[in-house]
């Protein structure tokens, strides 16, 4: 094994599971006025792309509607009015209620989100101690523009580094290792492919496993939660994206110890940077910002013992930062609405968890990945939930999770189609 000093500063993580569901939908706050152009008239901004007119109703019939859905009761907050997300959803992490969500199922270009699942399919495989040296052909297809960690050709590094500059750096040139050390590209999309299908990640279709803008590689804030759910349930996947910083293998010169250099995560709820304070609680999860996906953000936050799971895909407001803004204020929304809202939906469990005495796995829409998500469908089986129990605090924060798909109570009525 390389020799190697990884410095991690690991934040603790979420964890997971389903519930509950149903009610009415809120309308969504009209968007601001655009700047003025110049003679007194405002701009006419592009036209944004509609949400389909029907989407997946995986989850609940009220995930499958455009729109904002969520249910208020009496003292709860209000939503934030300044989202500009196209999609995003706030769901509690271990009962899996859904809280509220827009346009849940929207099938959209996922960016480095994408990695989560690639994360959650390949890591289980492949020993955190195993070296591989890099050779030309791994190199092979890194699409140009992409974000790298720094790994080189004719170079040792261990499975564990690698996995650090997927989380922290996004590093593509680390994806295509990792992934001809699983086989190949193409044994891997495939793999992820079944593992998404297997979490009933419907809206899911993948087409590179690093996220690079591909016209039919999309998925949707409700299926990027789901991954982020069952790869917060993995020890390894844990301490990654809660890692902060650490330090990457650098060149290895003969006759002398080899070089490292500091790597930090793009996280900035986590780090801080660029003039965004770090989330109180938050424990990952992944970012990614593309052409064609905008910025997308899938994270993981805990407070007291409400832990939560929110995912906000290509917010309109631009900047780089408002991915992470309306990611805030929808923690904030969710720890201060827990008890107070009734859950819209809930987040379904595997396709192998104990569902049959609850009705029918969800049916997949792959025949049609277009980004536009139209011609999604598909039902689902009721959601089962992770045991309350087990949860372990670590040396280095993180928890254990047991993980566990007991047999729930069945939803009544049209709340599960």
């Amino acid at each position: 094994m390389s020799a190697k000093k990884t410095a991690l500063t690991v934040l603790s993580a979420a964890l997971l599971v389903p519930a509950m569901l149903v009610a009415p939908a809120h309308a969504a706050p009209p968007p601001s006025a655009p700047p003025a152009d110049g003679k007194g008239q405002p701009a006419k901004a592009p036209a944004a792309p509609a949400p389909p007119v029907s989407m997946s109703t995986v989850g609940g019939s009220l995930l499958g509607q455009p729109g904002t859905q969520v249910n208020l009761l009496p003292g709860a907050p209000a939503l934030p009015t300044s989202l500009t997300g196209r999609s995003w959803i706030v769901a509690d992490a271990e009962s899996g209620e859904v809280l509220a969500a827009h346009n849940a199922h929207w099938r959209l270009p996922p960016a480095s989100t994408m990695k989560m699942l690639f994360a959650d399919t390949v890591l289980p495989s492949l020993p955190k101690d195993q070296v591989h040296k890099v050779t030309d052909e791994d190199m092979e297809g890194v699409g140009p523009g992409s974000s790298l960690v720094g790994v080189k050709e004719d170079h040792e590094y261990s499975v564990h580094d690698l996995w650090l500059g997927v989380f922290l750096r996004s590093g593509n040139d680390a994806v295509h290792v990792l992934s001809a050390m699983n086989g190949g590209i193409d044994k891997t999309v495939k793999d992820m492919q079944a593992h998404a299908e297997e979490l009933q990640a419907l809206d899911t279709h993948v087409v590179s496993p690093d996220g690079y803008d591909s016209p039919e590689q999309v998925s949707s804030a409700y299926d990027l939660t789901l991954i982020a759910r069952s790869g917060l349930q993995k020890q390894d996947f844990r301490e990654y994206c809660g890692t902060v910083e650490a330090k990457f293998p650098g060149l290895q010169e003969s006759g002398k110890p080899r070089d490292f250099f500091e790597i930090q995560n793009t996280n900035r709820l986590m780090t801080g940077a660029g003039g965004i304070s770090p989330y109180k609680g938050i424990a990952g999860v992944k970012n990614g910002n593309t052409t064609m996906a905008g910025s997308t953000f899938t994270g993981a936050a805990q407070q007291g013992k409400r832990k939560l799971l929110v995912t906000v895909m290509n917010p309109g407001a631009g900047g780089a930062n408002s991915v992470y803004e309306e990611t805030a204020a929808l923690f904030d929304w969710g720890f201060a609405a827990a008890g107070k809202v009734k859950p819209v939906g809930e987040l379904v469990p595997p396709k192998g968890a104990d569902t049959t005495s609850h009705g029918s796995p969800a049916q997949s829409h792959e025949n049609n990945p277009s980004a536009n998500g139209a011609g999604a469908g598909g039902g689902a089986g009721t959601a089962l939930g992770v045991a309350g129990g087990a949860l372990a605090v670590l040396a280095g924060g993180a928890f254990v999770v047991n993980r566990r798909w007991p047999r729930g109570r069945r939803s009544r009525g049209d709340e599960l189609v």
